[in-house]
């Protein structure tokens, strides 16, 4: 018989066995919102597949195999010849290749694909974010490669299709791919035009020998790289294959693995370039422009992966504050932790909604959804970024010390939430890139506006904070140095827009009267106590 000291109580059960879409409301009501009423039927009954497989027992003991095994690098094969392969746990294929299958390299050629696509990558990558990143890039390496009709001819196929294929063998023996990319060097960083690796022409056009080190080359076990090279021309873009037509390895000499904070399961390189074959994607000098596509689907990603990183944070805490019971009850109906809570749920829909209708403006297409991107894209990988750190240390503490220990979870998302703010340039470089939108093209703000201006008058908050906003855009003086300001000004205008429009009155209410109206403290729990502060975490709440 068990010592009495040993009964467990008091303690909530594990979120397990649940479908992760339809237990996000706002996510759900997105996809309703963006997608075209003739694909909705089959859309959900895509995404709560994905929803129920992400939210099972299985997938997310996968999930935690992968991050406790990260990959392993092998340079040399028994006999001392160079292979520079990458071993992965059994569950990270398993991951990576479910979510290959459910279409999460495959937006740009179906309808509605990127509002799909977005849905499936906030619910998936709550699994395990490491994998998100190949799925990533695969998906981001399409635009790129439209600059060279031949090559997107060749390619594309294979990266959208939805066969996940492990072996390192030539592409065209291949029914589906993936891809990395390689842009930043040591003496750079993003600064990419101080990249010095060198391109020189071959005797077949068009094709070229590498020589040079990149100091970040991410997902290096894929089919395929994009990277960039000074070419004669300039800065050019560069197709680079792991295995040639023939069947040899290319030159592709992995120095090391980077040891990081977190995104363990995922492998990041440094690389060797000495006469690897590549192919120009783009002309000559012209490498930012032509990669600029796959950084801008890519930046999104970075928005979507934080949205989903925090969506599971808030999930996490207020199921485990459902159950867990202190000070005479449930801690979900203490009206301090629920302020904490609602809070929390507050910043977690502003993002999922803003993310989903960024997908939604790259499936329309227009010249001005392309021009609201510019602007959009850039701020929006800013602001919600950042908030994704602040949100998962303040829901890991919602657990207390259960959140600390790792078998929680926690701080696994925790390790991984800075990461999506670096990615693909890190703050100051979103910053310097609105200005740039500002400045260059000026339809970018003009559809911003006409974006934020579909809610005027629908909440007081929000009208003030639209006025304050043009006023701030008209002073240049000190623009740089104010940048973030003025970038976080322009995410939480369009955050509250959008909410107005389309979230619950106890949402909409809660975001304007703290993020725009100011009632709002420096940390999280210090929203005004007279909201319907009970509405909006019930909204939140995971139904397992």
């Amino acid at each position: 018989m068990p010592a009495s000291t040993h009964t467990v109580t008091n303690q909530a059960p594990p979120l397990v066995g649940y479908d992760v879409f339809a237990a996000d409301r706002a996510l759900g009501e997105a996809v309703v919102r963006h997608l075209d009423p003739e694909l909705l039927e089959g859309a959900r009954e895509e995404l709560s597949a994905l929803g129920r497989t992400t939210g099972s027992a299985q997938v997310q003991e996968w999930g935690a195999l992968a991050n406790e095994n990260p990959p392993r690098l092998r340079t040399h094969d028994r006999y001392g010849n160079r292979i520079d392969e990458v071993d992965f746990h059994p569950s990270w294929h398993r991951l990576l290749g479910k979510g290959v299958s459910a279409g999460l390299t495959s937006a740009w050629n179906r309808p509605g694909g990127h509002v799909r696509r977005a849905a499936g990558f906030v619910v998936w990558t709550q699994a395990e974010a490491g994998n998100g990143c190949p799925l990533s890039m695969t998906h981001a390496a399409v635009p790129a490669l439209r600059t060279d009709p031949a090559l997107a001819a060749e390619w594309e196929p294979r990266l959208t299709a939805t066969v996940y294929d492990q072996e390192l063998r030539p592409a065209a023996q291949k029914a589906g791919v993936l891809f990395g990319m390689g842009m930043t060097e040591k003496q750079g960083g993003s600064d990419v035009r101080a990249n010095t690796t060198e391109a020189r022409p071959l005797a077949e056009d068009g094709t070229y020998a590498l020589t040079g080190h990149k100091w970040f080359c991410s997902a290096p076990m894929s089919d395929g790289f994009l990277v960039l090279a000074q070419a004669p021309g300039g800065l050019t873009c560069f197709l680079v294959p792991r295995v040639l037509e023939d069947g040899t390895r290319n030159v592709f000499r992995i120095q090391r693995l980077k040891d990081k904070l977190g995104n363990r399961s995922n492998a990041s390189s440094e690389v060797e370039f000495d006469g690897t074959w590549a192919r120009r994607v783009g002309e000559e000098g012209r490498g930012v422009r032509t990669i600029i596509g796959m950084v801008a689907a890519t930046r999104l990603d970075c928005v979507l992966g934080s949205a989903s990183l925090m969506r599971q944070a808030v999930a996490q805490a207020i199921h485990h504050c459902t159950y867990r019971e202190a000070f005479g009850g449930r801690l979900v109906d203490k009206p301090l932790m629920r302020n904490v809570l609602a809070d929390l749920a507050l910043e977690s829909e502003a993002a999922t909604t803003l993310a989903m209708r960024l997908a939604a403006a790259y499936d329309d297409g227009s010249e001005q959804e392309r021009a609201f991107l510019r602007l959009a894209v850039p701020a929006a990988k800013y602001w919600v970024t950042k908030r994704c750190t602040p949100v998962a240390v303040e829901a890991l503490e919602c657990l207390g010390g259960n959140g600390y220990v790792e078998e929680s979870g926690m701080p696994r998302l925790l390790r991984e939430s800075p990461l999506n703010s670096i990615w693909e340039g890190a703050g100051n470089v979103q910053a310097l890139d609105v200005l740039r939108a500002l400045q260059r093209e000026p339809g970018a703000l003009d559809a911003y506006l006409r974006e934020v201006g579909r809610a005027r008058g629908a909440d007081h908050r929000l009208d003030r904070a639209i006025k304050n906003l043009l006023t701030e855009l008209a002073d240049l003086d000190g623009i740089e140095a104010r940048a973030r300001r003025l970038v976080e000004r322009i995410a939480l205008v369009l955050q509250g827009s959008l909410l107005v429009r389309y979230a619950p009155p106890e949402v909409a209410d809660a975001f304007c009267a703290s993020r725009l109206g100011g009632d709002w403290g420096t940390g999280f729990g210090t929203l005004p106590h007279s909201l319907d502060l009970a509405t909006i975490v019930e909204r939140a709440r995971p139904v397992a």
